[in-house]
């Protein structure tokens, strides 16, 4: 990591917010349904578009276009517990507003409730599952925000939790940092894993995001 930055990219689900409670309730429901292996699918599910996931996991003769919207209106209406991860509604609403995008693989109907529901503003800027037609671990949604911001890919940090999140980011060429709330133990990744948001600060200066880390008062 170069430390200064055009652009921050952030992933939704898992790194600015945490809906997996929802998540996993009708996802689980939806495997029950329809005789999937929940544990399976919930080993794979976590970053990728969840048309994708359905495609793979649906038996023979459902219709995934109709499983997928029947899933997407149960996620829809069940945010009551969906919360911001700690302190990212005050990083991000900090940053300058044409200097970070969210990148995230729910359709733009589910990404609004849940941003909402948390208390996390969006940005100008936000690239869903909508936006492109190959999801992660492909790059293209990280390419396509860099480009809407103006900035290249490469001169970007990604912030993530998935691994899907973190190969389509690496494949984008950019840098990337890995929120770790959610895990029950480490990824096995090379790039830094943070908690959450509340030690963090960004500045910018001379033009660059630069991250950096609160200052703690001194202990007595």
């Amino acid at each position: 990591m170069t430390g200064r930055y055009a652009a921050f990219l952030f992933d939704m689900d898992g790194t600015l917010i945490n809906s997996i409670p929802s998540a996993v309730r009708a996802w689980t429901a939806w495997a029950e349904r329809n005789d999937v292996d929940v544990d399976e699918l919930m080993r794979v599910m976590h970053g990728v578009k969840a048309i994708e996931t359905i495609r793979r996991f649906a038996p023979s003769g459902a219709d995934p276009q109709r499983e997928f919207e029947a899933l997407l209106q149960a996620e829809i209406d069940d945010v009551a517990d969906v919360v911001e991860i700690a302190g990212a509604a005050a990083f991000t609403a900090a940053l300058p507003p044409e200097r970070w995008a969210i990148v995230t693989s729910a359709p733009r109907s589910l990404a609004e409730v849940r941003l909402k529901a948390a208390g996390v503003t969006p940005p100008e800027v936000m690239i869903t599952a909508d936006d492109v037609e190959r999801g992660k671990p492909a790059p293209d949604c990280f390419l396509l925000a860099a480009e809407r911001l103006g900035v290249d890919a490469r001169d970007c940090l990604v912030w993530e939790d998935a691994p899907a999140g973190i190969a389509a980011a690496e494949a984008a060429g950019a840098d990337v940092v890995v929120i770790s709330a959610s895990h029950h133990e480490p990824l096995p990744t090379r790039w830094r894993q943070v908690e959450g948001y509340a030690a963090l600060t960004a500045t910018l200066e001379e033009g660059r995001l630069v991250l950096g880390e609160a200052q703690r008062p001194p202990t007595r």
